[in-house]
């Protein structure tokens, strides 16, 4: 056996000596999936005799492209002076077109645009819409192949009508200036390929040997891509798992890991099933919940390290308790000489990190978040505070200015900066000069009666105030809607969430205070808040989705309540909400904790909450989980059916030991026996 073989187990080695045609590595969660790509790369080069440069190795972050790179170029023993392509897609994007540009009669000198710069330009053909959204949707008809003309007439009503026209002009503008955005990197390569049929056949024949990592978030341009460059040869073979598809809000594409057979022909599939990550109990409840998910390949992960600690499943009175006893339990991990480091903290929503925050810090415990600021530093928490500050206060310039156009307002940066020139010569604060100088100020008469506006509020936020606090959260909440501040509707959803979570926290603290003031409540929040931590051994705190690829040997996983884990609204794909508890629980290595609560905070308000549906699926509750699955259906109960995917119940009628479901499933009604759907 070659030494490169050595230490992998049959189906890695199936895999790795595979040659010909297109394969499918189905890769389970901590089977070893990257040793079994690098490894199979260093097999081609080293055994077969491939010369690096006809290969090409593909993945989606420049991190995870360097880690690769690493691990194959240690297991290379070939001293071939090239190199194997191995790289993200828009790195490879980037290199076609600089060799390729031609094609599109365009110089090959091109500039490559930043976010930001993408950003400003948009600005100049857009005053209403905000940039972000504008720019996100930009984005995403791009990598679905929607042209301009194509994005107007599918326009549902005028403000995609206004993108469709601001994208053609935007399009118009970069090819002016001969400059391209990262989209397109991808779609101007698919491009040249797609029109130039025997530059197409040349570079595939060029790269004969063809691999991409983390196939499951491939979208449909990088799909078809693919498919061009594989148009001389099948040589491709993707690593991938269906079950950890998390990305659909960010445009990946699931079908095309669940139709691999039937996009490649004479394709083969081989499952990597053995776990080197964790015990045999946390893989249970994984491979448990996972199989509620009717569209996936299937497979089922097995431990190589065998038995360990049953997964624990606590039940808390609200996220108070939650925080404290997750706090003590880490606490007494720390003192047993576990390192911080093993130990990580996962929920689904980033507004549910509030109360982990605080119990962590009362506890003297150092963190980090992960993937997400902490609560008190969010932009729209720090909105509200300054509104209160300035009800505490009005004279707090640094509060007025960071809260006058938020939201918008019209009050630009140069009328700013006038205000702040005239409050400095004069000595004064805004507050002052408003109610004694409004006739010196130099800015425009609408620029003033804005600024008077803003003060009349807080004058009357704070009359409330001294009356009831309560009264005072709810006329704040009729008068300023925080979340009008923010563009990007990708952020909706946690912005939305931590606003509700500040909110009912406000609330139940005043409740629990009822002598403090606000300036008691705002000067807890900075004790608590101000935190110096040693940066070299923190605990970990994380969303799930900022946990992908990560391990821990230590896990607990907050918030199991049904609109929380799952979140449950009219757009939620229960699927894919099902394959985030399947990502959390397989980041355990040796201990995995679980947790929910009898209430917390929903829609701002303290709710009574029942336990996730996926803690029942997981067999750790009780929940009958065959009536949950075929009984009990009403009108509008969104389903599931193996065959014609999701639906939604129009009507329902009985019919013997069945009831008869009438459902629409995307247009097409059917009539289909309760046996045969789940709720989704």
């Amino acid at each position: 056996m070659s030494d490169i073989l050595k230490g992998l187990n049959d189906e890695q080695r199936e895999a790795v000596l595979h040659l010909d045609g297109a394969l499918l590595i189905l890769a389970g969660a901590g089977s070893g999936k990257t040793k079994t790509l690098t490894t199979r790369l260093a097999y081609l080069i080293d055994e077969i005799g491939i010369p690096p440069s006809s290969t090409l190795t593909l993945t989606f972050t420049n991190k995870a492209a360097s880690e690769m790179r690493y691990r194959a170029l240690s297991l290379i023993k070939n001293n071939s002076s090239l190199l194997p392509l191995l790289c993200t897609f828009h790195k490879f994007g980037l290199l076609f077109l600089k060799f390729n540009m031609s094609y599109l009669n365009r110089s090959t000198n091109f500039i490559l645009l930043d976010n930001d710069d993408k950003k400003r330009i948009l600005k100049l053909f857009n005053k209403n819409i905000p940039i972000s959204m504008l720019s996100s949707e930009i984005s995403r008809m791009k990598n679905w192949l929607i042209t301009p003309d194509e994005a107007y007439i599918k326009a549902q009503d005028n403000i995609y009508k206004n993108i469709a026209k601001i994208y053609a002009s935007y399009n118009k503008y970069l090819l002016e200036k001969n400059m391209v955005d990262f989209d397109d990197l991808l779609l101007l390569s698919y491009e040249i390929l797609d029109k130039n049929l025997s530059l197409c056949k040349e570079v595939s024949a060029k790269y004969s040997y063809i691999m991409v990592d983390e196939y499951q978030d491939t979208n449909e341009l990088q799909y078809k891509i693919l498919k061009k460059l594989t148009l001389e040869h099948s040589n491709i073979c993707v690593v991938g798992d269906d079950d950890q598809s998390i990305y659909g809000w960010r445009g990946a594409n699931i079908n095309n890991i669940l139709d691999f057979e039937d996009n490649f022909v004479d394709s083969k599939i081989i499952k990597l099933e053995k776990n080197y990550r964790s015990t045999s109990q946390i893989l249970d409840v994984a491979n448990k919940l996972i199989n509620f998910n009717i569209r996936r390949l299937g497979k089922e992960l097995k431990s190589i390290k065998g038995n360990g600690k049953d997964v624990e499943l606590l039940e808390f009175l609200d996220e108070r308790i939650e925080a404290i006893n997750i706090a003590n339990r880490i606490r007494k991990l720390l003192d047993n000489g576990v390192s911080a480091s093993k130990i990580a903290i996962l929920f689904r929503l980033n507004a549910l990190s509030r109360s982990i925050e605080d119990g962590l810090n009362k506890a003297n415990i150092p963190y980090r978040l992960i993937g997400a600021m902490r609560f008190y530093e969010r932009a729209e928490i720090k909105d509200i505070l300054s509104y209160f500050r300035l009800v505490v206060n009005p004279n707090d310039d640094f509060s007025f200015l960071r809260i006058v156009n938020r939201p918008k307002r019209g009050i630009g940066k140069v009328t700013q900066d006038k205000l702040e020139q005239f409050i400095q010569e004069k000595q004064i604060s805004i507050y002052k000069a408003i109610n004694e100088y409004k006739n010196e100020i130099p800015l425009q008469a609408k620029h003033i009666s804005i600024i008077t506006s803003i003060f009349d509020m807080i004058n009357e936020l704070r009359e409330t105030l001294e009356d009831s606090t309560i009264g005072f959260l709810d006329l704040f909440k009729d008068s300023i809607n925080i979340l009008d501040t923010f563009e990007n509707i990708q952020d909706e959803i946690d912005r939305e969430a931590n606003i509700d979570e500040f909110y009912g926290f406000f609330r139940d603290y005043i409740i629990q205070n009822p002598t403090a003031s606000l300036e008691d409540f705002l000067n807890d929040i900075s004790l608590n808040s101000d935190d110096e931590n040693d940066i070299n051994n923190l605990i970990s705190c994380m969303s799930i989705h900022s946990s992908k690829g990560l391990e821990f040997d230590y896990l607990f996983v907050i918030g199991l309540e049904d609109g929380f884990c799952p979140i449950i609204s009219d757009n939620t794909d229960i699927e894919e909400e099902r394959r985030l508890g399947y990502v959390a629980f397989t980041r355990a290595k040796n201990e995995l904790v679980l947790s929910y609560v009898k209430s917390r905070y929903y829609k701002g308000k303290r709710t009574q909450l029942q336990p996730s549906k996926f803690l029942s699926e997981c067999g750790l509750i009780g929940r009958s989980i065959n009536l949950d699955k075929t009984k009990g259906f009403k009108n509008n109960d969104l389903v599931i059916h193996k065959v014609f995917g999701a639906g939604r119940v129009i009507s329902v009628s009985d019919s013997g030991r069945d009831s008869k479901l009438r459902i629409n499933f995307g247009g097409v009604v059917r009539d289909i026996l309760s046996s045969f759907v789940i709720k989704a």
